[in-house]
């Protein structure tokens, strides 16, 4: 019986081991994703203007890192991540399409969702829509 106890003891408690160790591995030595800006301002822009931008984000870990997805907070602001995993110490971008047809102030955020050690991360985009005056359409 002292055999079973010691036994499940042992197994039960180099399992619990094993998994802090995997945690502390997958934190310390996986993927990292750190963005050269975690906010874009648009600024003052006319009704109509361009609305792409792009976030670029270095992978600053050891692992290659895997973007599942990037959801924007709402259907105005569209984003496009990368598809391919990216490498440690490379750069990548994940483009934003804003719709600048909406009027007014804006904050509109984009949560991207990784194998980083920190799994979800949230950037930002800000600006202001002014209405277009017939002598300065976007051309």
């Amino acid at each position: 019986m002292k055999n079973l106890v010691f036994t499940l003891m042992m197994f039960f408690g180099l399992g619990i081991h094993a998994q802090d160790n995997g945690l502390n591995l997958a934190v310390e030595g996986g993927a990292q994703i750190e963005f050269t800006e975690e906010t874009l301002d648009y600024g003052t822009i006319l009704q109509g203007a361009d609305g792409n931008r792009e976030f670029v984000f270095k992978n600053t870990g050891k692992e290659p890192l895997i973007i599942s997805s990037c959801k924007g907070s709402c259907g105005c602001t569209v984003p496009k991540c990368p598809s391919e995993p990216v490498l440690p110490g490379e750069t990548a971008k994940i483009k934003v399409k804003y719709d600048t047809n909406r009027l007014g102030k804006f904050t509109k955020s984009v949560t991207v969702t990784s194998n980083a050690g920190e799994p979800v991360k949230t950037v930002k985009i800000t600006g202001n829509v002014v209405a277009t005056m017939p002598d300065q359409a976007p051309e």
